[in-house]
């Protein structure tokens, strides 16, 4: 019943997003007809489809439905609650359907914004007609080679588990398996499972919002910055979750994978971090071209160059062409995708192309040395990082499928390129917000960055002091101080000149000018984010400490100013996993810093055990044991000193949490001046 429903919700889904597309590009040519209306229930029945596909998939892994082949191969009787519902998006079919009732989501969300009247909207029409292009090709993709819903109708031999499966309404013959496979090992060994990934896809499928509206602007010949003021909102809450997202990604390695890092240039881990450099890179290029008109073809070019790089994305996780923690299946799906990445490139640029000469008429850039200046050097910054990510990325899948040779792109290339360009985004981070329109002279720049300056100097000097000779470090102190120096320096002198003007407190006026433009004080806590999580990379990737220890039982070694002591083993069945691990007591200067107990977890049918660290953050770092091996007598650990690592969460959770000052405070009637704000 479950299948059966499932894939009648996939249907109608098919159905209202068909019903999207034809009713909204007519609504697109008939204003008359652009309306709530009209356009009501092919959403509805969309929204409704979408909803129900993803209901019943969950409804089925909670019960143990194993007729249905997905959830016999990604779930089973021992799976914990969590970790079941999770399931739901844990391999290929349930991914898309996660996609899709995302997609479902900002559809409606699009809907219920732009059509609360009877009046005609054809921008919003035209951008719902693509919203439902892109959701009938997803769902399509349900309902043909990605079925989640495909009935069972040859078992393992074993009874466990699902060999193939057929058309959960023309499927004949049904074998249901004894017991499910479980989902893999990694993805049950911790609770982030439950929270990355849709985190990561809000992200994703949130950028389909201004791709939608920018195709629109260019099929309607519409010039300007409509779709572009239009759409600030939905790119900037959409860029909140896809940080959040690889945040999240980066702490679940961090605290899973046992190796001790957070991001090793993994081609997945680039697959997501690609579309938020030029979803970073447009953020910023659209403030250029809503205040002065510039940059509108640019606009175009980053909009359909994001939305692009989020299908890639999608392909190099699901189609199996890569070898990654995150890519568990093998599908046709992967040319289906890569064919879809095709159209989208082709039919998109095709038509910029072709309305190149109506937007091409924008006003020039007066001087480099100007805000507009700083935000183009930023763009350009941020496209030359994605494209170096790309390359790096797709070069030996290109190498692989042209000739007989493996190559490898290493951490080495990335870290190479990566940490240049990065200095220089830190120092663009921190001038362009002091940087006036049109023209800016050195002496105006100079006074409104000596203050920062000599605080970074002398937050760079002091690092010396304690001791901290290594000039990596001392660059990303120096520059990530300089960025918060900037800031601060900001909000503190606009406070003043305001708090003197209208005789009030400094807390009050501060609080005042961050109301009065909340998009752009956003915008500020996102690059104080930026700046501390840059200053917890730079701490922690140059004065980590590691080492491989062997210690027998009651035994003691020393690491990097701590004692470690092995006490015992231990074993014991926890629901849903097998747990062997080891009771470690670490001492520093004779007092006990903790017990820690690294583990190897073992799941349901899988012989496989994952090694699972044990992590103490304290204020000055974090102290992280990993198990290699265990025995009564003796143990293996994987020992690593990180100072300040917990800078990198708060920074990059800061920095994607920002975007709410934008949406949660209203902008007074009688706004702050902006000469008070943005100087």
């Amino acid at each position: 019943m479950n299948a059966t429903l499932g894939y009648l919700s996939i249907l109608a889904a098919v159905v209202g997003a068909l019903g999207i597309t034809v009713r909204g590009f007519i609504a697109m040519r008939d204003p008359e007809r652009a309306n709530k209306g009209y356009l009501g229930l092919p959403v509805i029945l969309f929204v409704s489809g979408a909803v129900g596909a993803m209901f019943f998939l969950e409804l089925g892994l909670l019960t143990d439905d194993f007729s249905i082949k997905y959830i016999a191969n990604n779930s089973s009787t021992t799976t914990p609650f969590l970790f079941k519902v999770a399931s739901g998006w844990a391999s290929l079919e349930g991914s898309i359907v996660l996609w899709g009732l995302v997609l479902a989501g900002f559809t409606f969300a699009v809907y219920a914004r732009f059509f609360r009247s009877e009046s005609g909207d054809r921008l919003a029409a035209g951008a719902l007609a693509i919203m439902g292009l892109i959701s009938l090709y997803f769902f399509g993709l349900m309902a043909t080679i990605s079925d989640p819903f495909a009935r069972c109708v040859q078992t393992f031999s074993d009874g466990v588990g699902c060999v193939t499966g057929e058309n959960a309404i023309l499927a004949n013959v049904i074998s249901s398996p004894i017991e499910g496979r479980g989902a893999n090992a990694l993805l049950q060994n911790h609770w982030l499972m439950a929270l990355h990934p849709p985190t990561l896809y809000v992200g994703y499928v949130g950028l389909s919002v201004p791709f939608a509206f920018a195709i629109s602007a260019l099929l309607l010949k519409t010039t300007g910055a409509a779709w572009l003021t239009r759409t600030r909102n939905w790119t900037v809450f959409a860029w909140m979750f896809l940080t959040a997202g690889i945040v999240l990604g980066g702490l679940w390695s961090y605290e899973v994978l046992g190796w001790g890092g957070y991001w090793a240039w993994d081609p997945v881990e680039n697959a997501s971090f690609m579309p938020w450099l030029v979803a970073t890179a447009f953020l910023h290029s659209s403030v250029v071209q809503a205040r002065r008109g510039m940059l509108q073809s640019w606009n175009f070019v980053l909009v359909i160059t994001t939305f692009a790089l989020t299908i890639l994305g999608t392909f190099l996780t699901r189609s199996g062409v890569i070898v990654s923690v995150h890519s568990f299946s093998q599908s046709a799906i992967g040319p289906a995708l890569l064919i879809f990445l095709v159209v989208v490139l082709l039919g998109s640029l095709g038509l910029f192309a072709s309305r190149a000469h109506t937007i091409a008429s924008s006003p020039r850039l007066d001087s480099l040395s100007s805000r507009e200046g700083v935000f183009l050097f930023n763009n350009l910054l941020l496209t030359v990082f994605a494209f170096m990510v790309l390359t790096g990325t797709l070069y030996p899948l290109f190498v692989e499928a042209f000739s007989d040779s493996t190559v490898g792109v290493g951490r080495p290339f990335f870290d190479r390129m990566a940490i240049p360009l990065s200095f220089l985004l830190l120092l663009a981070m921190g001038i362009g917000p002091v940087s006036p329109y049109r023209a800016a002279s050195a002496r105006v720049v100079w006074e409104r960055i000596r203050w920062p300056v000599r605080v970074a100097l002398g937050a760079a000097a002091l690092a010396v002091v304690f001791g901290y000779r290594n000039s990596f470090l001392l660059l990303g102190v120096l520059a990530a101080v300089f960025v918060m120096g900037v800031i601060i320096r900001n909000l503190y002198d606009a406070a003043r000149t305001r708090a003197d003007k209208l005789g009030i407190g400094r807390r009050q006026a501060a609080a005042r000018i961050m109301r009065g433009d909340p998009h752009y004080w956003g915008g500020q806590i996102s690059h104080l984010g930026v700046a501390i999580l840059a200053l917890g990379i730079a701490f922690s990737a140059n004065l980590s400490e590691t080492a491989t220890v062997t210690i027998d039982a009651g035994d003691t070694v020393n690491f990097a100013g701590f004692e470690v002591t092995y006490e015992q083993e231990f074993s014991r069945q926890e629901p849903g996993r097998f747990v062997t691990g080891a009771d470690i007591t670490v001492t520093r200067d004779g007092s006990v810093v903790g017990t820690y107990q690294p583990r190897l977890n073992q799941y349901g049918n899988t012989r496989e055990s994952i090694a699972t660290p044990e992590v103490d953050t304290m204020f000055s770092g974090d102290l992280y044991l990993s198990l290699r091996s265990i025995d009564p007598s003796s143990v293996t650990l994987e020992v690593y000193w990180f100072p300040f690592i917990w800078l990198i969460w708060v920074g990059g959770f800061l920095a994607a949490a920002a975007g709410v000052w934008g949406f949660a405070v209203k902008k007074p009637e009688r706004s702050v001046a902006r000469d008070d704000t943005r100087v």
